[in-house]
This record gives C-alpha cells, sequence and structure tokens, in this order.
C-alpha cells in the first residue's frame, strides 16, 4: 500500500491506474479540491506538491507518493488564517466560493512572489472566476480590505462579509458533491450522436457485462410522463415536452440512456458499451427555415406547438399607430441584430446525489437554484407525495439562470427509487457544453423613427429565438425580450412580434438578463444609429426619451403591468457615466494611425422579478442565548442572498448580523421559495425577511411589555435586551420568561412579487480598435447603477463586477460554434470565458436612491447589470471606425471581414 503525506498526515492508500490527483484526494474526502474541468483549464483543483502550485487533474495520483501534498484545508495553522486567507477574507476576494480554492493555493505559493503580483493578467492565467469579475481577487493580492464593521443596529448599508467566509476560505464548506455516503453508485448517460434520430433499438448485453456495472435504463424504463426542465412558479407557462429518457433524440447531446455502477469509471465504460441503432432523421438548426413549409418537425403534439410546424410560442401586439408614427418621423432606423448562445460555465458543474433516509423518505442533495419547483417535478414524475421527498442545497458554486433547470435531480432519484441504494451523478464540463442549457439565441429586426429633435414617433420589433429543441424558458425570455427594452422609452406608438421556434439545437434556457439582453443589444444600438442620423448626442437622445414616474410603463400590450416606480435614478445614472467617460481615466489608446478610439453608451431596465407568479417565505425564532435563527428557502450561489438577508433582519430587530444564524434551499427545513432567479432574491425573499424581522420584533415587544407591565409604547429593542421603561432585559432573560408561560418566539411571514419596482443601469465603454486585426483593447469601463438602497454596497459592487464581466464575455470572446447541431469547442480553453487579462476594470456608481416598494429601500441589482455591456461595445466601435457591428461576437475575424471591405 503506498504511503501519502497529506497537509501534513500520512494517508495509505493505493490509487486507481490512470486516476489523477484530483480523484485520489476527494476519494480521501480531501473536498477542498474543486472540480470545475478536468483539463486544466480552470485552476480550481490546484494544489502543493512540495510547495509548488499545480492543476491536480493534470497530475497522475501515484506521482504524489513520496511528496508533501497540500490542500485549501492544510493551508491554515494552528486555527490562523494564512495572510493569503486572511487577505480573500479582508477583500471577499470570491461570490460562490467555488474557485477560491485555486485561486488561493495558486497565489499563497512561495512561487507567486511580488514580479507575479505585479503581471496578474500573466500571474492568473490558469485560474478562472465566473462570478466576481477579478476585481475583489485583485484587491486581496493588492492588501486591500473591503469589509466593514458588523455594528449592532447599523447592518444595512454596510459591506460586511459572507457569514460562511472562514469555511469557503478553510475548504470546509460543503458544495453539492462534498460529502461521502456509504455505498454509494455513479449515474452516466449515453448521449445521442445525432441531432434527430430515433432509437430503433439499444442493446445491452455488452453494458450488462461491465465489471461494476448494476443496471442499464433507458426509455422502456422510466416513468412516461411529459414535463418541462424549466423551474417556475407557474409550470403551465412551460411546455411540457420533455421525457425523462426518450426513444427521439432532437439534439445532439440528448441523453439517451443511463448506466448505474460501482464507480464513475465503470459507468463510463458501460455507456460505451452499449450498443444503440438508430434511424436518422432530418433535421433543421436555423429558426428562421424550421418556420417555413416542409420544415422537419420536431414535435407532434398538439398541447406542445401552436400550429403543425415548429413555432412553439408567438408573442404580439401594438400601442398606438405605428404605421402612423413612422409618417410623422423625420428620420428612420431599420436592421437585424443578432446575438450569440452562450454558456453559463458555473464553474460548479450540474450534479445530484439521492438516498433513501432512516426516515423512510426520499431525499436529494442537489445543486438548484429552486429547491422546491424541483421537488414538485420529481413527485410528480415519480408519482409519489411531495411529503415524501426532501430537496435541498448546502453550498452552490454558481447558476447565473443555468441551475434554474432540473436536469440532473431526476435520473438519479429513480435510479435509488429502483435499487434502494444511494445514486450520484456529477456532470463533466463537456456535458454542460452539450447537454446543458444555454442564452437563447435571438435575431432581432428593429425599425424605429423620430423627429428632428429626437423624440421617437415608432417602434417596430420582430424577434426570432431559438429555443433549441425543448422549449423550457421559450416562452417567458421571449416575453422578456419584448418587455423591458421596448418598455424603457416612451414612445406613442410601439409593435412587436416575436416567435420562439423549436430547432435540433441544444436547448436555450435561462440566463442573466433572462431574454431582454438579446433585444436590449438591439435596441440600444438602434437608439445610436437613430441619433447619429439625426445629429443627435447618443446621451442627449437617451435622455430626452427614456421612462419617467407618471408614464406608463408599456411595451407593445394594452393590458395594464404592475410594473411600477418605487424609485426613479436612470438621470443619475446618465449624468455619472457621462461625467466619467467625459472626465477620462488617464490610458490612452496605443500609439499609431492603425488604431481608433470610440465611446459607446447603452442603459437597460429591470422589472424586478417575472410577470408570472413569485412568491417566498420566512421563519424567525428568539434562541434560548438571546440571538435569532432566520430560515428563508432560497438558494445562496454566490449572490450574496444570505448575507443581505441576515443584514435585512439585523436591521429591523437591532442587533448584529453576526447575531443571526441563517439557513436556506431546504424544503424540509425552510418556508417555500419559488426560486432564486429573475432577480428575486432581494425583492421577494428580501421582503419576506423584513415583514417576517417586524413581526418578530413586534412579538418580542409586546410579550416584554405585558411581562413587565409597561405600555408597549414605552418598549424598544436595545441589541441584546429589551428596554421597557427604565427596566432592561436581556433577550435570553425573556426567552426563559416566555418558555415558563409557553410563548414561543417564533414568526413566519410570506411575501409575493407584485407590485414589481423598476430598477435601470447604463454602461460606458471607451475603446481602442486595431483597424487592421479586429483587435479590441477596453481602455476605460464605467457602469451606474440605480438598485435603491444598497443593503451590502461591496457585494452589490461584486454583483455588478461580475454581470459587467459577463458581458464583456458574451460581447468578445465567448462564442459557441456548431456544425450540423454538434458543438465542436466544448471546452473551457476553446470556447474562453474572460480570465483576468481579458476582464477591464469597471469603475461602479450607485445613483442616490431610496425604494418605496423593496425592503429598506432595495431593489434588484445581481441581473441587469449584464445588459447594457454589449450594445455600449458595439456602439463604441461604430464611433471609432463608422462600421456597425450588428451581430455578436465582436471577435476579431469578424471585425477584420467587415474593416478590410470598408472603403
Amino acid at each position: 500500500m503506498s504511503k501519502f503525506e497529506i497537509n501534513g498526515h500520512l494517508y495509505s492508500a493505493e490509487p486507481r491506474p490512470g486516476q489523477c490527483l484530483r480523484t485520489f484526494l476527494r476519494d480521501l474526502e480531501v473536498f477542498g479540491v474543486k472540480k470545475g474541468c478536468d483539463a486544466g483549464d480552470c485552476g480550481a483543483c490546484t494544489v502543493w506538491l512540495d510547495g509548488r502550485p499545480f492543476h491536480s487533474c493534470l497530475v497522475p495520483a501515484f506521482r504524489g507518493e513520496g511528496r508533501k501534498i497540500t490542500t485549501i484545508e492544510g493551508l491554515a495553522k494552528d486555527g490562523k488564517l494564512h495572510p493569503v486567507q486572511q487577505a480573500f477574507h479582508d477583500a471577499q476576494a470570491f461570490q460562490c466560493g467555488y474557485c477560491a480554492a485555486g485561486m488561493i493555493m495558486t497565489t499563497a505559493s512561495a512561487a507567486f512572489d511580488e514580479a507575479h503580483k505585479a503581471d496578474l493578467p500573466h500571474a492568473l492565467k490558469g485560474n478562472l472566476c465566473r462570478c466576481t469579475g477579478y476585481r475583489s481577487i485583485e484587491d486581496a493580492l493588492h492588501g486591500k480590505s473591503n469589509i466593514e464593521e458588523d455594528v449592532a443596529g447599523k447592518a444595512c448599508g454596510a459591506s460586511l462579509p459572507n457569514p460562511f467566509t472562514d469555511a469557503i476560505l478553510t475548504g470546509k464548506a460543503r458544495y453539492t458533491m462534498d460529502i461521502a455516503i456509504e455505498g454509494l453508485l455513479h449515474l452516466k448517460v449515453l448521449r445521442s450522436p445525432h441531432a434527430h434520430a430515433r432509437i430503433k433499438s439499444i442493446d445491452r448485453t455488452k453494458a450488462n457485462a461491465v465489471p461494476g456495472v448494476v443496471a442499464v435504463y433507458t426509455w422502456e424504463d422510466v416513468p412516461r410522463r411529459l414535463f418541462s426542465s424549466a423551474l417556475h412558479e407557474d409550470h403551465l407557462v412551460d411546455p411540457d415536452d420533455t421525457y425523462m429518457l426518450d426513444n427521439i433524440a432532437r439534439f445532439a447531446g440528448q441523453r439517451i440512456a443511463a448506466i448505474v455502477a460501482e464507480s464513475e469509471g465503470a459507468a463510463e465504460a458501460g455507456c460505451r458499451a452499449l450498443d444503440v441503432e438508430y434511424e436518422i432523421l432530418p433535421a433543421v438548426f436555423d429558426p428562421v427555415e424550421a418556420m417555413e413549409p416542409g420544415a422537419p418537425v420536431l414535435h407532434h403534439k398538439e398541447d406542445v406547438v401552436t400550429t403543425s410546424s415548429n413555432i412553439f410560442c408567438t408573442l404580439e401586439g401594438e400601442i398606438g399607430d405605428v404605421a402612423k408614427g413612422f409618417k410623422e418621423a423625420d428620420a428612420v432606423h431599420e436592421m437585424t441584430y443578432s446575438t450569440s448562445r452562450v454558456q453559463h460555465v458555473h464553474l460548479e458543474t450540474h450534479g445530484s446525489i439521492a438516498w433513501k433516509g432512516d426516515d423512510n423518505r426520499w431525499h436529494v442533495r442537489t445543486s438548484s437554484q429552486a429547491p422546491f419547483a424541483a421537488r414538485t417535478k420529481l413527485a410528480y414524475q415519480m408519482g409519489i407525495p411531495t411529503r415524501d421527498l426532501h430537496v435541498f442545497t448546502e453550498r452552490v458554486g454558481g447558476g447565473f439562470g443555468g441551475k434554474q433547470e432540473m436536469v440532473s435531480e431526476d435520473l438519479v432519484l429513480f435510479a435509488t427509487m429502483k435499487l434502494g441504494r444511494p445514486v450520484k451523478w456529477e456532470w463533466t464540463r463537456e456535458e454542460e457544453f452539450v447537454g446543458a442549457t444555454t442564452r437563447h439565441q435571438m435575431t432581432t429586426k428593429v425599425k424605429i423613427g423620430a423627429r428632428k429633435d429626437g423624440t421617437l414617433t415608432a417602434l417596430d420589433v420582430h424577434v426570432v429565438s431559438n429555443t433549441g429543441a425543448y422549449g423550457g424558458h421559450g416562452s417567458e425570455t421571449l416575453a422578456a425580450a419584448m418587455a423591458s427594452p421596448l418598455a424603457v422609452y416612451r414612445c406613442d406608438n410601439k409593435k412587436g412580434v416575436g416567435h420562439a421556434v423549436y430547432t435540433n439545437m441544444v436547448p436555450a434556457g435561462g440566463f442573466r438578463g433572462y431574454g431582454a439582453s438579446q433585444t436590449t443589444f438591439a435596441i440600444e444600438c438602434a437608439i445610436d444609429e437613430l441619433a447619429r442620423l439625426l445629429g443627435i448626442d447618443p446621451f442627449a437622445m437617451r435622455r430626452r426619451n427614456v421612462v419617467k414616474p407618471g408614464d406608463n410603463v408599456e411595451s407593445i400590450w394594452k393590458e395594464p403591468s404592475d410594473a411600477s416606480f418605487g424609485s426613479h435614478g436612470i438621470d443619475q445614472c446618465l449624468d455619472i457615466v457621462e461625467k466619467e467617460l467625459a472626465k477620462g481615466n488617464g490610458v490612452a489608446k496605443p500609439g499609431g494611425a492603425d488604431w481608433a478610439e470610440g465611446t459607446g453608451v447603452a442603459l437597460a431596465m429591470l422589472e424586478c422579478g417575472p410577470p408570472t407568479e413569485h412568491r417566498s417565505g420566512a421563519e424567525m425564532k428568539l434562541l434560548p442565548d438571546g440571538t435569532y435563527h432566520l430560515a428563508c428557502g432560497s438558494s445562496e450561489m454566490g449572490n450574496g442572498i444570505t448575507t443581505a438577508h441576515k443584514q435585512i433582519a439585523a436591521s429591523l430587530v437591532g442587533v448584529r448580523a453576526r447575531d443571526i444564524d441563517i439557513i436556506n434551499a431546504d424544503t424540509d427545513r425552510t418556508p417555500y421559495d419559488t426560486g432564486t432567479f429573475a432577480s428575486t432574491g432581494t425583492v421577494v425573499a428580501g421582503k419576506a425577511v423584513h415583514i417576517t424581522a417586524q413581526a418578530i420584533r413586534d412579538d418580542i415587544l409586546d410579550f416584554a411589555a405585558r411581562h413587565t407591565g409597561v405600555g408597549l409604547g414605552k418598549c424598544r429593542l436595545d441589541n441584546d435586551a429589551v428596554v421597557c421603561g427604565n427596566k432592561r432585559i436581556l433577550l435570553s432573560e425573556l426567552h426563559a420568561a416566555g418558555a415558563k408561560v409557553n410563548h414561543r418566539f417564533t414568526v413566519s411571514r410570506r411575501a409575493y412579487l407584485s407590485p414589481r419596482t423598476i430598477a435601470f443601469n447604463v454602461q460606458g465603454v471607451r475603446l481602442a480598435v486595431h483597424r487592421m486585426t479586429g483587435e479590441i483593447r477596453v481602455l476605460q469601463s464605467v457602469h451606474a447603477a440605480d438598485i435603491g438602497v444598497p443593503i451590502n454596497p461591496m457585494q452589490c459592487r461584486g454583483q455588478l463586477d461580475g454581470a459587467v464581466a459577463m458581458g464583456y464575455g458574451w460581447a468578445l470572446t465567448e462564442n459557441m460554434v456548431h456544425d450540423e447541431g454538434h458543438m465542436v469547442n466544448p471546452q473551457l480553453r476553446n470556447y474562453r470565458i474572460p480570465a483576468f487579462a481579458d476582464t477591464p476594470r469597471t469603475d461602479i456608481f450607485f445613483a442616490d436612491t431610496h425604494d418605496t416598494i423593496g425592503p429598506l429601500g432595495a431593489k434588484s441589482q445581481g441581473e441587469c447589470g449584464i445588459n447594457p455591456v454589449a450594445p455600449a461595445v458595439s456602439n463604441a466601435l461604430a464611433a471609432a471606425v463608422g462600421v456597425r457591428f450588428a451581430h455578436l461576437p465582436f471577435t476579431p475575424d469578424r471585425l477584420y471581414s467587415k474593416l478590410a471591405a470598408k472603403p
């Protein structure tokens, strides 16, 4: 038996043939070593061998023998954080925290010297972060602290650290797969190699003969119940067009069969051993072609499509008279814009573990943004009552809408119900690209007209959305695409027609910005083009037409909306960005005549929350020691919602945030929550926390008044006590007095999404573009957000940093390349989310507003920041070179072809 020294402890273990060090360490329950890619691209698995950092997924496990292996768990000594861990603590250099261990192990090594700190773009090229935008990581490595003191009664508005900071930075925080379960089986799926095919037969003989294979499941074995993998409160908005396993594959990557085995290797070998005979069917990949008569039809169910074609959903409407509006216009711009598919690339891949508990119930541990909605769908699929099912998350390693989808829970639950043993399914990075959902590719034709003074007279928008092989979020993202991007501008005459269309592409789903990103790109580019025709400054054009309090908030439908102005800060945002761009930041464009410089701006509006139902509950209790316990069903995935909820509650009961313990996203232990998506973590779940904290405060004061005989008006909370007249009673003493008369000091309240307040974002970009090569360098990036009162300014800034960075990725580097429906670059090194070197530092500003609808004056902030980035880049490019780039992404090859053709 081989000997391994890991974090100062000796282990006797024998690696499997060909096993990498990452999986070997995790087999030994060293869970701080994360999996982001297993290809050496992301750095999440970084460990030290004799003090030098290595990506452990690339190191054969046997090479660790005889060497000192150090992981994130071994960095802190004698209960004291390593200096780099402390720096990450003080700067809060993480959000979901999944990349933090790898980042710290890279930057805490002796090899990471001052020269590396001086050249972070190069030094951090092997470590990726999808959440932070890298700003806080840079702050940590330069010794900057971003946190403030936790003062009783002053939690709201303070930059307080995440309550799980130390656990994240020391590797103790447990993500979905960070658990050891005895008797665990592993599930893998065979995916279709064809974009459209009917399964004629599946021969399981060879698969069943693979040593370690326990079971093989195909469409003939699983429940034949249609469902949608999308997770919403109102499931009727999503089409039931999907089976757990199907006999028809509608995209390359669709799951065909599931193999359950004693090890992942055996399960993968079982998949390879399956003999499947396919009947290849005609396929269609372009949504416009898919709408044509005679196109291959993907779904032949009357309850799935609106007609006998591939058009799943059509939305249309008109207010005013668009034809009349164009006749009144002095200038008209008309152009077609298109946006690309992109992947969420949350560093923690999808995964679930299911088992039967001692309570004779089924338990599913999963990486989900909506465990309650997932429970409802799982119970339906399996034909069991929801009370027999427990679904929960612990820490979720990023989501961005990709985990508002039930794609891993159903098969593991089915298998464990069949086999009576716990079953795990952890996706690979390639599976994320070929089998998970993406942003909807949309093509938007915009026709817009205005008078000489810039006043809009007509807006006509036609949208075609490629929803892929299954409808999922197709109708809701289309509705979002045709809502706020059109409603943000005052115009008497608006018209829109939109189609969500089935094609033989990987299904599209929810993604940060949720459909509004795509049409914001088109409309904001069109606004700039119209301003150019009229000779009006782009800022002035937007100020003249942007919606204001008192205006109807409407896009193309005459029905009244519940969206309302709880506050209005778009004017401040425009002023801030214009001033900052005019002031500059001292960064000049590269020298030489081949470099052109341009400045662009774009804005976006967010109706905080989806137009359909959304609800959330919270429960709060006073504990015997005088502290509080808070339970809320929303998911923490790097959005900082647990920190914000603690701050909201602490502000209302007058204590420090750390005096409130919190649990979230557990269908057994927390009240119901629709899910953490569509910007609802603050405005719905936060509102539930707000009214619950008010209720527990009132309950405590009411009991104290009765207990002391002092009038309620003379009682107030004072940190860890209640003051009634001239009496000061510790909360612990009050709790004890309540226990004697069976007073429980426990309350629960629910919040619902209506009315929806409105938030705004403005992005400014100054860039340089090389006229010959198409290379783009962002020289200045400015973002202003109207988010009401920031509950935690540091977290809000971090959310916006991450959203803007993701926007730059969408605009400049990320591109899912497909050939006849097959993705040809399903790897991080070829898909290229922004690394540190690709991410410009953005100056973030907040409008000074206080919202009358959101909790403690706050509005949503995590989602909308991405929406104005790509159009601002396009507008800056047009200003620089006089060419409108209307199709994402702006890669050098695409720019070169148009620049070369320019006279």
